[in-house]
This record gives C-alpha cells, sequence and structure tokens, in this order.
C-alpha cells in the first residue's frame, strides 16, 4: 500500500491527499511530528534529503516534491486517464507544466507565505509576499473567467496543485469574494467526487 509521510496542515500535502482520493486510490498516511522535527530526522531524510514533507512511497517508489508526485500518480495511477490528468500533447503539457511552476513559485511566495504569517507568525518576506499575492489572485481571476479550468477544458494536476493554498488564502487575510471567477474554480474543484477537505479550507458557494 502506498504510504504518505505527511503534515494534517500543510497544503502540499493536502494536494496528494486530494489527488489520491479523486484516483480511488488507497493508502497509509503517517503523520510526521512537526513539532519534534521529526522530519529533519536521520530516518526521514533517507527518504527526502531536503527534510520536507510530503514524502510518497509506493513500493521500491519514493518520491518527494508535492508536484511531482501528482505527476507520478497521474501516470502511474490514472489508467486509461493518464492524458485526462496530465496532457500528453505539447500544448496541454506546456500548460500544466507551467502552472506546477506557478505552484511552486508565486503561490509558495504570495497565499502560503501570507498564511505562513498571519496563522503562525512565521518570518517570511512579507512585502513580497504582499506584492506577489494580488498580482496571482488577478491572473488567476482573468484566467478562470475565460475558461473553468487552467490547463485545459477539464480539470487536471495543474487545478490540483494550485488548489489547496488558493482555497487556505483566507488563512492569510486574502479576501477571496473579491475573486469570483476563482471562487467558482473551487466550488468546482470542492463538488468533484471523492474531494476531501482540510482544516482551513471554507467550502464555496457554486453561485458565488
Amino acid at each position: 500500500m502506498i504510504q504518505l509521510y505527511e503534515f494534517a496542515l500543510s497544503g502540499n500535502c493536502h494536494k496528494v491527499r486530494l489527488m489520491l482520493s479523486l484516483l480511488g486510490i488507497p493508502y497509509q498516511s503517517i503523520a510526521v511530528n512537526g513539532a519534534t522535527r521529526e522530519h529533519k530526522s536521520a530516518a526521514f531524510l533517507a527518504k527526502n534529503p531536503l527534510g520536507q514533507v510530503p514524502v510518497l512511497v509506493d513500493g521500491d517508489v519514493v518520491l518527494r516534491d508535492s508536484q511531482a508526485i501528482l505527476v507520478y500518480l497521474a501516470r502511474q495511477y490514472g489508467a486509461e486517464q493518464a492524458d485526462f490528468w496530465l496532457p500528453s500533447d505539447p500544448v496541454g503539457q506546456a500548460q500544466a507544466q507551467a502552472w506546477l511552476a506557478t505552484a511552486a513559485n508565486e503561490v509558495t511566495r504570495g497565499p502560503n507565505a501570507l498564511r505562513l504569517f498571519h496563522k503562525w507568525g512565521r518570518n517570511v518576506a512579507l512585502a513580497e509576499a504582499e506584492t506577489i499575492t494580488p498580482q496571482l489572485m488577478a491572473v488567476l481571476e482573468t484566467t478562470l473567467c475565460q475558461q473553468a479550468w487552467l490547463a485545459a477544458p477539464h480539470i487536471t494536476i495543474a487545478d490540483i496543485a494550485l488548489y489547496p493554498y488558493i482555497a487556505l488564502s483566507i488563512e492569510g487575510k486574502v479576501v477571496l469574494e473579491q475573486y469570483p471567477s476563482v471562487c467558482r474554480w473551487l466550488a468546482r474543484i470542492e463538488a468533484l467526487p471523492g474531494y476531501v477537505d482540510m482544516p482551513g479550507i471554507e467550502r464555496q458557494s457554486p453561485t458565488n
């Protein structure tokens, strides 16, 4: 059985949980104790030398990085839907990869950083986060005003990659109601069979 080493309140871990659930894949959740810095222990560093969650273990396969794990799950377990979750045509694949990069870059430095600051008082590059976040949200609003999903005419791992920290951005004092197209996109994801939420996410109404 797949094992997922994770933090309960990590958006990066949640996107993997969400993908596993949408694909109907059973797995074992292994909570990593952040308070005792278990993720920096020798045993954990043997799985991920960067000392970060999530880590997915599937038999002999050990993977780090939430975006990379989404790619693996789409290709390995998407079966006949593999191209659905991660398009194989050049344009669709490039679009998906661009949004995966956005999840790792602007989302991390923007909404995620604001959440870390306002929820836990972490030391972040606050001015940068306050600049990046509205820029990113504006791009998402414009994109989702024109199309239902980010990288294709249907949901892909690009949407899964961005979902958690956008949905959790209210904990970083982002006013989601300013972005109605984004709210409708969140609601579409939350209406999917197999959707799972996490603490801090307030489900959006489809009528927003």
